[in-house]
């Protein structure tokens, strides 16, 4: 009996150092860069592989998915905080903190933010952060355009110093920019991201990627919302505290210059390629084939200018969700370490901010939810608002050849030079419309219906006809010529709302009441003047022929 017993003492104990020795070691857990000399970026498996690795090592990571690419790939998340019971929404939202998402690689050229991702997961494991994880929970997806990102090749965004052995796509599988996609829901990747949102509700969002443009002097640009629709307390925090506690903490513990996103430009004429209109979604979103010439002397200062308002971007979206957005853009010509390390900092930089004011970005979110937008005038379209003067540091750049393909990259100099420019980072609106009490949707609008249940939003179907709406007239309706943007022939209208006393909704239809936390999204969606709505996306074409003179959803004051 004794001898059974030391038997199986021994095999339970050579259980227990088996799986001991099984368990990963967080010392020797390197991401693909650090174990190339930064020659390379993590694949698909790296960054699953990794995550797994960490969730095993670590109570407070749980590794899941939340969605499933176009070619199949299921899309890595790791749920990160204290007293968590797994990584359900209802256990992240019982633990009563702060909700941050961190998303990068829409861009799967743009990897900084993936192995930035990596490295922050791995710091949590290793018992890092403890501060933030008291008033914080995390969800962590670094590779968001999982397709796009095993499309590796050596030609890809070439003239970016670096990986050198190569990157993945700006588009995903469907050849699509998932960055332009948080409108129009094309991809399955975004309506992953959008039901994400829906489920877990984060406070703040970001999106890391990598810039190509002007050659300026910063390591690192970020960018708020740009709508003008976004609610002003949170751009006010933003602007005010958040942003420039991040400038000043980077520059004095790192050394890294940091200012909002933007392109030098001649007046009145367009920067150099960057996130806006004028920078080529149909050129894959390359850096230049050769250097930015140097431009030509201006007749007055230059403009410097950021990229679109529309909330098809992942910061202006989020912004119309009354939530806080951060994006940033690593500098494309630093070198990919340096690109990796900017990045790290910003977000310790970003988030030592969030930790220390959580209860004040809490609130300030609350009380936009709370926010009554009926009757307010917000606006459909904008336009750049010219500012003052301020001043950008320029910088230069030098050829440096690939040492695998041989091509010529860009390599950031090491000179930094001021110059005074005019501000064009910020919108104001270019027509407005008053926000109405609710919106009408007819029953068998099938697609419009669809779109709109899946952005999240309250609605719904009438039980009994609705009198005392008004119908919008309309004036011009025009398509886009071709080609085709993101996949679309973007539809717009003109015209005016109007008293309709003789027509009655229908029972059935759907309402949208606009006394909703998301009723600046809802207003941005519905409208039919918006420059980024079901109307521009096509969501209502087949009732928006030549013949047609009343837009078909009715709205009530």
């Amino acid at each position: 009996m004794r001898r059974a017993v030391v038997v199986a003492l021994a095999f339970v104990l050579t259980v227990l150092v088996s799986h001991a020795q099984q368990k990963p070691s967080l010392a020797n857990l390197k991401t693909r860069p650090e174990s190339t000399d930064y020659k390379s970026t993590s694949t698909y498996d790296d960054v699953v592989t990794f995550m797994k690795a960490v969730d095993e090592a670590s109570p407070i990571i749980f590794y899941t998915t939340y969605g499933t690419t176009f070619e199949g790939r299921a899309m890595p998340m790791a749920v990160v905080g204290t007293g968590l019971k797994d990584a359900s929404p209802a256990s992240v939202k019982a633990s009563g903190k702060l909700r941050v998402h961190i998303q990068a690689n829409v861009h799967a050229g743009e990897v900084e933010g993936k192995e930035s991702c990596l490295v922050l997961l791995r710091e949590f494991a290793l018992g890092q952060h403890r501060d933030w994880l008291q008033s914080m929970v995390f969800l962590v997806t670094p590779i968001y355009n999982a397709d796009g990102n095993e499309k590796f090749a050596l030609n890809n965004r070439q003239r970016q110093n670096g990986p050198v052995n190569g990157m993945g796509t700006r588009a995903n599988a469907q050849n699509l920019n998932i960055n332009r996609d948080y409108m129009k829901l094309d991809t399955p990747e975004a309506q992953a991201f959008v039901k994400l949102w829906n489920d877990y509700d984060p406070y703040v969002g970001y999106d890391l990627h990598t810039s190509d443009g002007s050659a300026h002097g910063y390591y690192l640009t970020y960018s708020p919302p740009l709508n003008p629709d976004t609610d002003p307390r949170i751009m006010k925090i933003m602007t005010d505290e958040w942003f420039p506690y991040v400038t000043t903490d980077m520059k004095t513990k790192h050394g890294w210059d940091s200012f909002y996103y933007g392109n030098a430009a001649t007046p009145g004429g367009r920067g150099g390629r960057g996130r806006g209109a004028g920078r080529g979604d149909a050129a894959a979103g390359q850096p230049p084939a050769t250097p930015p010439p140097a431009p030509p002397a201006p007749a007055g200062p230059r403009e410097w200018r950021t990229f679109e308002h529309v909330p098809r971007f992942h910061n202006s979206y989020v912004g119309l969700r009354n939530r806080f957005a951060l994006l940033s853009e690593a500098y494309a010509y630093a070198t990919f370490e340096d690109r990796i390390k900017a990045t790290n900092d910003f977000l310790q930089a970003s988030l030592d901010f969030a930790a220390k004011n959580a209860a004040e970005l809490e609130k300030a979110v609350a009380d936009a939810d709370r926010e009554k937008v009926v009757g307010t005038t917000l606006s459909t379209s904008a336009k750049m608002k010219r500012g003052g003067m301020v001043e950008i540091l320029m910088g230069e750049v030098e050829d440096e050849k690939n040492p695998v393909s041989g091509a010529v990259m860009n390599r950031r100099k090491d000179v930094v030079k001021p110059e005074q420019m005019v501000d064009m980072m910020w919108f104001e609106p270019a027509a407005t419309e008053t926000v109405p009490s609710a919106y009408y949707v007819p029953a068998d609008a099938t697609k419009a219906i669809e779109l709109l249940k899946a952005h999240g939003l309250q609605m719904q179907q009438t039980g009994q006809p609705v009198q005392g709406v008004e119908q919008f007239a309309i004036e011009t309706n025009t398509l886009a010529p071709p080609p085709a943007f993101e996949g679309h022939s973007i539809r717009k209208l003109e015209g005016k709302w109007q008293a309709a006393p003789d027509v009655a909704v229908p029972s059935g239809a759907w309402e949208i009441p606009m006394n909703q936390p998301l009723a600046r999204l809802a207003f941005y969606l519905l409208e039919p003047a918006s420059d980024d709505g079901l109307v521009a996306w096509n969501a209502l074409d087949d009732r928006l022929g030549e013949s047609v003179k009343t837009f078909p959803i009715a709205r009530k004051k």
